[in-house]
């Protein structure tokens, strides 16, 4: 090969892509994903249960659910399914603005 055929094989031989490379390492930290993916769940499990206690407090406070009969009571069965405020962002935003209890 003559020395520009050489100079011609050098500048084409780096647009070639590396092998060893292509296809042995990758670029994402999976353990990082796996925590921030574990973290955002745990956050959200905290924000349903909050959303659901403070649905009860509230539903407690305005005595949504007083038994029939003994009045002063708490009828269960109506806490496991009252909604004492019309969305659940009510609820989550009272919770996080209001932290101690009310005098």
């Amino acid at each position: 090969m003559s020395e520009r055929e050489e100079g011609a094989m050098k500048m084409y031989s780096q647009l070639e892509p590396d092998e060893s490379r292509l296809f042995s390492t990758s670029n994402i930290n999976h353990l990082a994903w796996c925590l921030v993916v574990a973290l955002a769940a745990f956050a959200l499990w905290l924000m349903v249960a909050l959303i659901n206690a403070e649905n009860q407090r509230n539903a407690l406070m305005t005595k949504q659910c007083q038994d029939r009969v003994f009045k002063e009571e708490v009828d269960r069965s109506c806490m496991l399914t009252v909604r004492s405020r019309e969305h659940w962002w009510q609820h989550l935003s009272y919770a996080l603005t209001n932290l101690s209890p009310q005098k």
